[in-house]
Order: structure tokens, then sequence, then C-alpha cells
């Protein structure tokens, strides 16, 4: 009962890390929009644009100032009147694919996608390759008469 009490406690303690971490987005409250249907939109698309600096967060969540720099240019965009898929496609275009968080799939990108999926699968198939080729082990018989009555006058 005690190790099913600290489990939970264990689960809540995460969960609540998690929702207090998953609040303290890196927006600062003068980049906010006054439109909360326009600032809903840049929070979107900005969670799933790369930081080029942190490289693993999005520009919602990092505090460099280039990602500063890229939050205000999307708010700028959607003010401006784009579209979601413009201003990502303007981002795109002035820094490249790798400011997308999710590559896009292409040709050029299939070994980024498929690449991580092939080494797996090669993996295993050495795996159970190698393991095809270890002998079975042998079964344990049992003691022959002549070696119980050993074993028998050693335990006197």
């Amino acid at each position: 009962m005690k190790i099913l009490h600290s489990i939970f406690l264990i689960i809540v303690l995460a969960f609540s890390f998690a929702s207090v971490s998953s609040m303290s987005l890196a927006v600062e409250p003068d980049e906010v929009l006054a439109d909360p249907v326009l600032e809903k939109r840049a929070r979107a698309i900005s969670a799933n644009l790369r930081c080029l600096v942190c490289q693993n967060q999005s520009i919602d969540d990092s505090n460099a100032p280039l990602a500063a720099d890229l939050r205000v240019l999307v708010r700028e965009r959607l003010v401006a009147g784009d579209s979601d898929v413009e201003v990502v496609e303007y981002t795109v275009a002035r820094y490249g694919e790798y400011v997308l968080l999710k590559p896009v799939f292409k040709l050029h990108t299939i070994l980024l996608w498929a690449g991580g999926p092939l080494i797996l699968f090669i993996g295993l198939f050495f795996v159970f390759r190698i393991a095809k080729k270890q002998p079975a082990a042998k079964p344990v018989s049992k003691l022959s008469k002549q070696e119980q009555a050993v074993l028998d006058s050693l335990k006197e």
C-alpha cells in the first residue's frame, strides 16, 4: 500500500511540474498582441518554429534574443494580414527549413524520416541473426545412479 501511495505521489508531482513548466513560456508581455485571436495564432505558429540558437526549443519557449526577434516577426506578419501558412513560408524562405521543428516530408528529407526506423530494423536483423547462430543450451540431464551415490556419500 505504501508503494502505491509513493507512485501516486510521484505521478502527481510529475504532472504538477509539467503543467508549471508549460506555463513558463518566454513570450514577453510587450510582445503579446492585443487581439486574442491573432495572439493565439501567433502562439500556434511559434510553437512549431525552432529557435536557431537553442535548436531544440521552439521560439515560444526560448529566451534567446533571436527567438524574441522571430516571435516579433511572426506577430508583425500576422498583423499585416498574412495567413498562418504565409507566415511559416516567409520564415522558411528567410531562415531555411531548419527553422521548422517538424521538418516537411520531401525527397531531400527522406533519410531524416526513414533513418531512425531503418537503423532500428538493421540492428534487430543483426541481433536475431546472431541469436540464431548461438547453439541451443543443452538440457541438464539427471545424475546417474553412480553419481547420485557419490553425492549421497558426500552428504553424510
